[in-house]
């Protein structure tokens, strides 16, 4: 059975579709380089400003090439006239699909399924194909991705007895999980250098907006009445006194 190893469309499809921030594209690049060649091609694992570079130039194709809904972005992860690798032809956007699910499992590994109705996402993705042949793909897609199929209730599925019409929980498989366990905790490490952020730019807000610039503020408000200049010939009148009234005669 084949096995699946991910290249940098991959990569930049995942950052396109799942809307990661540009500031944390480096931080996810590194965590899966770091994962090594159980997960990414080998040229990519050999040097990461190298990976990096290749990331950045799939990702530029994918904004180029079309934004219009999900389906143009998984239709646009295969170049035009590109071979599938695990499916057939026909069922090439199933197998761009599948990838970004095992990538968001890979990157949120906290995360322990996604629910998938595999009934309807021919529809959704565009496949047009005889449900066999669809049920086929599925299977070979599953398999290739080393990943795990479980009813509603947590039970595993066995897929080879084909496709129900529900709801199954998708995992990754052991042999996947054991290659995860070995690296840092992804999010953990993401919101440490968050939280790095954050204190570097309130340093640089009490750098611009200190305490002393701001006491200067508050005294030039606070000038009392009485050190106010008054006007010239001013006829100001009394505070207290009566109005004189005016005699129109």
């Amino acid at each position: 059975m084949l096995r699946y190893i991910f290249n940098a469309r991959d990569i930049a499809a995942y950052f396109k579709y799942f809307s990661v921030p540009s500031y944390l594209e480096v931080s996810y690049m590194q965590y899966v380089f770091n994962l090594g060649k159980g997960i990414l091609a080998v040229p990519l694992t050999r040097d990461f400003e190298f990976f990096k570079k290749e990331v950045f130039r799939e990702l530029y194709f994918l904004w180029a090439n079309g934004f219009e809904n999900e389906r143009s972005d998984i239709s646009n992860m295969a170049d035009d006239g590109q071979l599938a690798i695990l499916c057939d032809q026909d069922c090439i956007n199933l197998e761009s699909y599948m990838k970004l699910i095992t990538l968001h499992l890979i990157f949120t590994r906290n995360l322990p399924y996604v629910n998938l109705n595999f009934t309807g996402l021919p529809l959704q993705l565009g496949i047009r194909c005889d449900f066999s042949l669809y049920e086929e793909n599925v299977i070979k897609v599953v398999k290739a991705l080393n990943l795990d199929t479980a009813d509603a209730f947590g039970k595993k599925f066995d897929i080879d007895m084909g496709v129900p019409d529900e709801l199954l929980r998708v995992s990754l498989n052991d042999e996947l999980k054991a290659v995860l366990t070995k690296s840092t905790d992804f999010k953990e490490s993401l919101r440490n250098e968050q939280k790095s952020r954050m204190k570097e730019l309130k340093e640089k807000s009490l750098k611009l907006l200190g305490a002393g610039g701001h006491k200067k503020v508050i005294k030039a408000k606070g000038v009392s009445r009485s050190e106010r200049k008054k006007p010239s010939g001013s006829s100001a009148q009394p505070k207290g006194a009566p109005l004189k009234k005016k005699d129109n005669r």
